[in-house]
């Protein structure tokens, strides 16, 4: 996985994905309702055929579901699923921030200043939505550190439903927190320093978790 940059040099079926993925992350599209592939064309003013791919990814991924001649909707948010969410991210994520601070190159270095800038910005100003483009660019800085497509290919997803529930029940409290767990990992994996950078991925995990727990019991 590769980091995002200028999303209007991208492929069509990624700007596609990534405005999709963004639309379904931030509730505009809301969570247990239904649209159509010519909606969504409509609305990113892109064409079917990226539009489609970009929905497949997503269906395949469980943001979405793709029913024949009902529509398309958008998954459900069960507050009990964070919890099982975050779960299956802590293997990966642990093994992802220890691999990145082995392998860690000069141009993943520069990605995570950038998106450590971007978050830090974000938690200033208090723009979660600016907060939320940072998280994805820290986890794309991550994959492309860790050098283990498989493992990415694995976070993504898990990633972006995390992102939709943290986006809904911990947008208004939870900004500095987050920036500041995701900064310790960050330092930990420039540093080379591969076991601190699993120790700091497992303690944004069990911050993750506290939070899907109180989700659950609301």
């Amino acid at each position: 996985m590769h980091q995002s940059g200028d999303l209007a040099q991208q492929p069509a079926a990624a700007r596609a994905y990534r405005a999709l993925e963004r639309m379904i992350v931030i509730l505009d599209l809301a969570p247990g309702s239904t649209t159509t592939e010519g909606a969504l064309i409509e609305r990113l003013q892109l064409g079917r055929t990226p539009v489609r791919e970009a929905i497949q990814r997503l269906a395949w991924e469980g943001l979405l579901e793709v029913r024949p001649r009902a529509g398309i909707a958008i998954a459900p948010l069960r507050p009990g699923d964070w919890l099982r969410v975050v779960e299956a991210r802590h293997g990966v994520e642990v093994a992802m921030a220890r691999a990145a601070a082995r392998h860690a190159t000069h141009e993943a270095g520069g990605q995570f200043a950038q998106a450590a800038s971007a978050m830090q910005r974000a938690v200033v100003s208090g723009n979660v939505i600016a907060f939320m483009e940072a998280d994805k660019s820290l986890d794309e800085a991550m994959a492309l550190a860790a050098d283990n497509a498989f493992a990415a290919r694995l976070a993504a997803p898990l990633q972006t439903h995390s992102r939709r529930f943290w986006f809904r029940y911990k947008a208004d409290t939870g900004l500095a927190v987050a920036a500041e767990h995701h900064v310790a990992i960050i330092r930990a994996v420039l540093d080379g320093d591969d076991e601190g950078a699993a120790r700091q991925a497992a303690r944004l995990m069990a911050l993750l978790r506290s939070h899907a727990e109180a989700a659950g019991r609301r």
